[in-house]
């Protein structure tokens, strides 16, 4: 028996004007001649983020989903080089202080995927200087909310610039160069077109980093082994973490287009999952990565109810026997 707690990326199609990504651009930006007046509206904007992500908070405890992933757009401009001087923490710290209150009374999974232009295994200076300080400002979001930040942000690997084994190896020798902060809040994914399963693993063991097993990736990378075999090395990278294993759901948008994400999930593909890794684990969180965000977690809720081999604790969490 396992526990499977569904959780939905970043925004909801059922909540009305809630968007935590509305942004602003530095052109945008720009164009206002006073300074100050585009900063607080920058801060504007960022607080209306921050207020419909509470209210998504709130629409999560209503539906008993009690892991959910954050946007890295909720600060427009943050880490832009022109804005150093802005303290958007500071300046944004009472938004930040009431979610902290309600995670704190409705405890639940939360954590980012930043954007991909992350890349921790650049051998540009610039670039490796960018991706770190835009990982700084998900830990400051992270302790802002009162969340330890630790394994909270789930990054690619990387480009393979032509050669992989030296990209994985150039990844190595940048990590000694990151902060152990943000080592420590940093989980791995397997891409579906670089960096398959086996890479991440390599990784992961190498440098003592959680696994988050995105199932579709995998399917999508033909030339790898079965996963199944890889099973017991991706749960034995959690040992150390004090969070359940955390894994990404989606299905095939179709055959021809394998590689992109699906409106909703495909309750067989993901049974087919469950029943192989049943018992190997007491908790496992699952991610939907779908285009139709939480209504494709009430869906597959829905497609599952018949399943005789699961229990249900809540609206979203179960128990596969």
């Amino acid at each position: 028996m396992t526990i499977i707690q569904l959780g939905y990326v970043a925004m909801s199609m059922n909540l009305q004007n809630c968007s935590p990504s509305q942004t602003m651009t530095y052109a945008q930006f720009q164009k206002i001649q006073d300074r100050e007046a585009a900063i607080k509206k920058l801060e504007k904007i960022a607080r209306s983020n921050l207020t419909n992500c509470l209210r998504l908070l709130k629409h999560n405890v209503a539906h008993d989903i009690h892991f959910f992933r954050f946007s890295s757009k909720l600060i427009p401009l943050a880490n832009h080089e022109e804005l150093s001087d802005w303290k958007y923490m500071k300046n944004l710290i009472e938004p930040l202080k009431e979610i902290a209150e309600f995670i704190g009374q409705h405890p639940m999974r939360v954590g980012f995927h930043p954007d991909h232009f992350v890349v921790l295994n650049s051998t540009k200076p610039e670039i490796m200087k960018m991706s770190v300080k835009t990982l700084h400002m998900h830990e400051m979001l992270l302790k802002g909310i009162g969340v330890n930040p630790e394994h909270r942000c789930v990054i690619h690997i990387g480009g393979a610039y032509d050669d992989k084994i030296k990209a994985l190896e150039q990844f190595i020798h940048n990590w000694g160069l990151i902060p152990a902060s943000i080592q420590r809040m940093l989980l791995f994914e397997n891409d579906d077109t670089t960096f398959h399963l086996q890479d991440a693993l390599y990784l992961c063991e190498k440098l003592g980093v959680p696994q988050v097993f995105d199932y579709h990736h995998h399917l999508a990378f033909h030339e790898e082994p079965e996963w199944e075999q890889q099973w017991e090395r991706i749960i034995g990278t959690w040992h150390a973490s004090s969070l359940p294993v955390k894994m990404h759901i989606s299905s095939p948008k179709n055959e021809k287009d394998f590689r992109a994400h699906a409106d909703y999930i495909d309750p067989n593909m993901f049974l087919n999952f469950l029943h192989v890794v049943k018992g190997s684990v007491q908790q496992i969180d699952c991610m939907i990565e779908a285009k139709q965000k939480d209504s494709a977690l009430f869906r597959l809720v829905t497609d599952l109810q018949s399943e005789k081999s699961i229990e249900w604790i809540d609206q979203s969490s179960f128990k596969i026997h």
